[in-house]
């Protein structure tokens, strides 16, 4: 599997990751060929080699025509959705900004969609964001994984004014991710590179182990004293047939509340961005019998679960802690059977594909054929079988 680790000691930025991406070496005439897919005002990208502290990296500027306007996410959403660039690409590139909606939305009391993006809404930043997801894409990573995302202190000027260092929309970005807060008097992490990074990477500020093939360096506009304005990546392979990501465990033991509300908690649960919902029986203080309620999130939805459990349950407090996963590589497929296509989840491992038969589909076919339900999963498993693991010897 191929990753790309980014080493943010200088924090990162939209034009330092695509800088730091150039430098590794895709082709930039490929890159710049898809980026002129988006249907946009003129523009250019510039790529020069430059130096901070010594070291020698790519420093990428997006030149454009037109003049300053605000977006809406539909805006930039069809901007995306109407370019020329891979169906992946533009899935990556259109969860960046709904993420960026979201963080700005909260910051400012309104909705992702009533959100004028000012500095992140900008052509610039399109092209930041659409330009690091293809340049991804033509160096073949299959996953993203970064360092601590390292933050400066003081003020910068922005659209609604003089903010702090973070800005409001990177602190919100960052949430349930590890940071590193220096006394740096620049913004190390500006909301586009923190929304790329933290949208992307299966794991951040975790030690890895892989083998480098590429390495690339991102220069940022500014020139410190303090530190060299760069960010590093590194592109290589990383051994094992998995993928690796981090996830939250938010928590919570109930032992007030009527059993019929359980099933509607995990409804909600599972609406707010869940992974996994369970319920567990525990024995509680005083010999009560109670219930162990898990859930698995993503880090950056840990909030939204709060919400729901402090509004569904009679809980009076949340357990979070964070757990790594180790995840087979899948994917969805279809086979062909006498009641029809039926599909199929296909893991990877050893070199093979394992099918298993989506539960909804079987059980769709058990009713309205009057089948068991067993013997539709015996039929569909023995066709999967042969369709994936039987094309493997």
């Amino acid at each position: 599997m191929r990753i790309a680790y980014f080493d943010c000691f200088s924090g990162a930025s939209g034009d330092m990751i695509l800088g730091a991406l150039v430098d590794a070496g895709p082709d930039l005439r490929a890159l710049r060929g898809q980026l002129e897919t988006l249907p946009v005002s003129e523009f250019s990208l510039s790529a020069r080699r430059e130096a901070r502290h010594g070291i020698w990296g790519t420093r990428v500027e997006v030149l454009i025509g037109e003049p300053p306007r605000h977006r809406h996410l539909s805006d930039v959403l069809k901007v995306i959705r109407e370019s020329g660039i891979s169906d992946r690409a533009k899935e990556r590139a259109s969860r960046i900004f709904v993420r960026l909606a979201e963080a700005e939305a909260k910051v400012h009391g309104t909705s992702p969609e009533e959100v004028h993006f000012h500095e992140v809404g900008a052509l610039d930043a399109i092209v930041d964001v659409v330009g690091a997801v293809v340049g991804l894409e033509l160096l073949g990573v299959d996953e993203v994984w970064a360092s601590p995302l390292r933050l400066g202190t003081g003020y910068v000027e922005s659209a609604h004014g003089r903010l702090p260092i973070p800005s409001p929309a990177t602190v919100e970005l960052t949430r349930g991710v590890p940071v590193v807060r220096t006394g740096v008097p620049h913004e190390l992490l500006t909301p586009t590179g923190a929304a790329i990074l933290t949208t992307l990477a299966s794991g951040l500020g975790k030690s890895l182990a892989f083998r480098a093939e590429y390495i690339g360096y991102g220069v940022g506009a500014g020139d410190f004293p303090e530190l060299p304005n760069l960010l590093r990546v590194q592109i290589g392979k990383k051994e094992g047939d998995w993928k690796e990501d981090r996830t939250a465990l938010v928590e919570t033991n109930i032992d007030d509340m009527i059993p019929e509300l359980y099933g509607h908690l995990m409804e909600r649960l599972f609406a707010e961005g869940a992974l996994d919902v369970y319920f567990t029986p525990v024995v509680m203080k005083k010999g009560r019998p109670g219930v162990l309620v898990s859930v698995l999130v993503p880090p950056e939805r840990v909030g939204s679960i709060a919400e729901v459990l402090f509004r569904e349950t009679t809980t009076l407090g949340l357990r979070v802690s964070y757990a790594d996963r180790l995840k087979l590589h899948r994917r969805e497929g279809t086979v062909r059977t006498s009641w029809g296509p039926v599909r199929v989840k296909v893991s990877q491992w050893g070199g093979k594909e394992w099918p298993s038969p989506e539960y909804e589909d079987c059980a769709r076919i058990a009713r309205e054929h009057n089948v068991p339900l067993r013997e539709v999963y015996r039929v569909v498993q023995r066709i999967a079988m042969e369709a994936y693991y039987g094309g493997n010897r």
